[in-house]
């Protein structure tokens, strides 16, 4: 399985090699206020990707907390559940024991 995945990974290498090799020439962005940005079209479109991938990551964070405090908190319950289960499951010893005869 780890042969296969590295030969995945060169292959996609090689392609967005291949892909970026092709893709030198400059392109312009324009910018509100007249504000103009030069450069290859590769490194444009691979710096959109990542401000995107930030992005996605951003808005993701409250909703990894917000289940990371549920779940804490949901174990804490289950824990508190077992130990009053175990409490009530082990029998009560009287104090003093009445023989009658």
């Amino acid at each position: 399985m780890k042969i296969l995945s590295t030969v995945f990974g060169v292959v996609l290498f090689v392609l967005f090699f291949g892909f970026a090799l092709k893709n030198t020439q400059e392109v312009d962005l324009h910018f509100f206020l007249n504000y103009e940005l030069r450069g290859p079209l590769v490194l444009m479109l691979l710096g959109f990707f990542v401000a995107g991938a930030a992005l996605g990551v951003l808005a993701l964070t409250p909703t990894v907390f917000r289940h990371r405090r549920e779940a804490t908190k949901q174990k804490t319950t289950i824990q508190s559940l077992q130990s009053s289960a175990l409490q009530a499951a082990t029998p009560t010893q009287p104090d003093s024991v009445n023989v009658q005869q």
